[in-house]
């Protein structure tokens, strides 16, 4: 199910169902909100053009468009999936969404205007492929809640990519934390039993922003190159640094989460000596909670822990057991730091490398 919070490239979607049946996958039961709003052409356009007029200042956005798109749903210029299915409708919300769009291509960015009947075309070359897979997706999954079923949602995106909760300005357009799962599934948050957060060994950020614990060192390029720490849409390499308990605790307070996934525990083999932020120095002051402002995260500094590593091959492990002693005592750290239990550990790229410690649907 995409739901209506998700913003949908057509285009993109496509191209991945192909690629999935390609290798056999079955696909028939994907389905989509009626209420999630889709990105235009023009909304890619926009992402690009106005990122580059930033310049220094630039956000560092994937050029999707999803920032744009956002910003139209927001202010009530968005085109939904369901719109695609009346072509009346279709045309008014384009020609709308184009009024100012082209002011600011053509007086603004120097490009040329985009045409309605371009986009109204391009969207309806869609429909009849999409429409078997557009439903109210709020009544089914409260149906489903209602038969006792387990509903599983995941989010994009990150705690601190969060418009609200995240280091803004350097966030996405929505709300990717927890509360968002509500809000862009219509599922109600007493319905919501189990929050759970996926958290690495180490940190990683895509684009720009605020990264106190982020390495320009050796380090850096070995936990990228080792983890294999490369953007999924975009293809560019993450930014790496150490574990940072302060940015894990907040996150765990944000969400509400009941439990922690951490993964990668493999790649911190064979380090002698692993560092963990467990405060920031802002200006001379210890600082053991996310810093208020702006200007207090740009300038905090790492307080680390250092914990010994180990050499023992972990991809086997499947208990804590398994784990050599440094592993787990690392582990056990975190944990403490880290403001909610850890359920289970990734210790390898299969789907079965895990070390499970408690149950995380029931």
């Amino acid at each position: 199910m995409i739901g209506n919070g998700v913003v949908v490239n057509l285009e993109a979607l496509f191209e991945e169902i192909e690629g999935l049946e390609a290798r056999g996958a079955d696909t028939s039961k994907l389905r989509i909100s009626a209420n999630a709003h889709l990105v235009a052409p023009y909304h890619q356009t926009m992402d690009k053009v106005t990122e580059r007029f930033l310049g220094k200042r630039a956000i560092g956005t994937t050029g999707r468009g999803i920032g744009p798109t956002y910003m139209d749903k927001v202010g009530r210029l968005g085109i939904r999936v369901q719109d695609i299915f009346d072509e009346s409708i279709l045309r008014q919300k384009i020609e709308g969404a184009l009024r100012q769009k082209n002011e600011l291509l053509v007086k603004l960015y120097n490009r040329r205007a985009v045409e309605v009947d371009e986009i109204v075309e391009y969207f309806l070359s869609f429909a009849e492929r999409l429409r078997p897979m557009v439903v109210d997706a709020t009544n089914l999954l409260n149906d489903a809640l209602d038969e006792g079923k387990v509903v599983l949602m995941e989010g994009g995106q990150a705690t601190f990519l969060d418009v609200d909760h995240g280091t803004y300005p350097f966030v996405t357009s929505s709300n990717p934390t927890a509360g968002g799962a509500s809000v862009g599934s219509g599922i109600g948050p007493t319905r919501i039993d189990r929050s759970i957060g996926i958290i690495k060994a180490y940190t990683t950020r895509v684009g720009a922003g605020p990264f106190p614990t982020e390495l320009f060192d050796e380090w850096g390029e070995y936990l990228q190159k080792t983890g294999g720490e490369f953007g999924v849409n975009t293809g560019r390499p993450r930014r790496c640094g150490w574990y940072d308990a302060v940015m894990a605790k907040y996150a765990a307070r944000i969400n509400g989460f009941t439990d922690y996934f951490l993964t990668k525990l493999d790649v911190l083999t064979n380090i002698e000596s692993i560092p963990v932020c467990v405060a920031y120095d802002v200006d001379g002051v210890r600082h053991d909670q996310m810093p208020m402002t702006q200007t207090e995260l740009h300038h905090a500094t790492p307080i680390f822990e250092h914990f010994d590593g180990w050499t023992e091959d972990i991809t086997g492990a499947r208990t804590m057991d398994e784990l050599p002693e440094n592993a787990q005592a690392y582990v056990r750290a975190l944990e403490s730091l880290s403001g909610t239990r850890f359920s289970a550990i990734g210790v390898g790229p299969g789907r079965d490398q895990v070390v499970q410690i408690h149950d995380l649907i029931t």
